[in-house]
């Protein structure tokens, strides 16, 4: 069998994705009933950060050792990549050595590389362009609460950024619409919006893409790497914050997502995280279990 990536949504077929998200449930339902359940013993996850987490190591690190293996924590002073050492042979020695690679970090061309010189899964645990594991976590998360996405409307107000990459991604993979509220200035990738034009629409009004909707997701104003930009985020975003009454203007059934962490009188309001419609803890947790059925499928090819 051919090693298998994961580095954005469209590596995996939309049936795998599904069944990824109905397995997260049930090893969701495994561990909350105290069963032990270790199919990666002895199996070791190399986890390499250039960007800090809590959130994602927290997640894989129980998941691996949920399942009776063990996760190796590299931060950007433990390797080499990309300093000194190419890329290409930081894989080759890597994957010789464990049985997975987790990469988090700014360029999505070090985990293109990365994978293409390993000889184990590649698991793309953020870049400045994808963000698809907290994407699993997110139609877990719905699925588990609303059922299938499939034909509904999923607003994204606020910065055109990973996330929203990804959810334009999403749309195509899980079959919805999406529309996507920012300023002109930070628009999503044109061509991943051209490519998907029958699903995804531009707009300039949060409350015209929030209107009628069954899910609203929001991020940060300044990812990591843009704290410098944080003044002017502010100045360019104000108008894009989700608050209740934004809400009140989705459909009755709406829910609300946050990737955490949430900025609160930014890009929500004090009172969002609150609000029944809320979902974001759902959705944090949910990061361990759909983490732990990627997992499963890329390392035994089964789900």
């Amino acid at each position: 069998m051919s090693t298998r990536h994961f580095l954005t949504l469209l590596d995996m077929t939309p049936a795998e994705l599904q069944s990824l998200i109905e397995r997260a449930i049930e090893l969701k339902q495994i561990r909350n009933s105290g069963q032990l359940y270790e199919p990666l013993k002895n199996r070791v996850l190399a986890m390499i950060f250039e960007k800090a987490s809590t959130r994602t190591r927290v997640s894989f690190e129980a998941g691996m050792a949920q399942f009776g293996g063990h996760a190796m924590f590299l931060s950007p002073r433990d390797t080499q990549l990309g300093r000194g050492e190419p890329i290409e042979d930081s894989a080759r020695v890597i994957s010789s050595m464990v049985d997975v690679v987790m990469i988090r970090t700014f360029s999505h061309e070090i985990v293109e590389t990365f994978a293409a010189y390993s000889r184990v899964p590649v698991i793309n645990a953020l870049t400045d362009d994808y963000h698809p594991c907290q994407l699993l976590a997110d139609m877990q998360t719905f699925y588990e609460l609303r059922g299938a996405i499939k034909g509904k409307t999923v607003a994204w107000v606020g910065d055109g950024n990973n996330m929203c990459n990804s959810y334009i991604n999403a749309a195509r993979q899980f079959d919805f619409k999406l529309n996507v509220a920012c300023p002109e200035d930070f628009a999503p990738n044109a061509e991943l919006v051209a490519r998907e034009a029958d699903r995804v629409q531009l707009y300039s009004s949060p409350e015209e893409a929030v209107a009628g909707a069954h899910l609203v997701c929001t991020d940060v104003w300044a990812s990591m790497g843009q704290e410098s930009e944080q003044r002017k985020r502010e100045r360019e975003f104000r108008g894009y914050q989700v608050n209740p009454a934004l809400m009140d203007l989705a459909a009755a059934d709406a829910l609300f997502m946050h990737c955490l962490p949430a900025h609160r009188g930014e890009e929500i309001s004090e009172d969002m995280m609150d609000d029944p419609r809320c979902v974001a803890f759902q959705q944090a947790e949910n990061r361990l279990h759909a983490q732990k059925a990627l997992l499963e499928f890329l390392l035994t090819g089964s789900h």
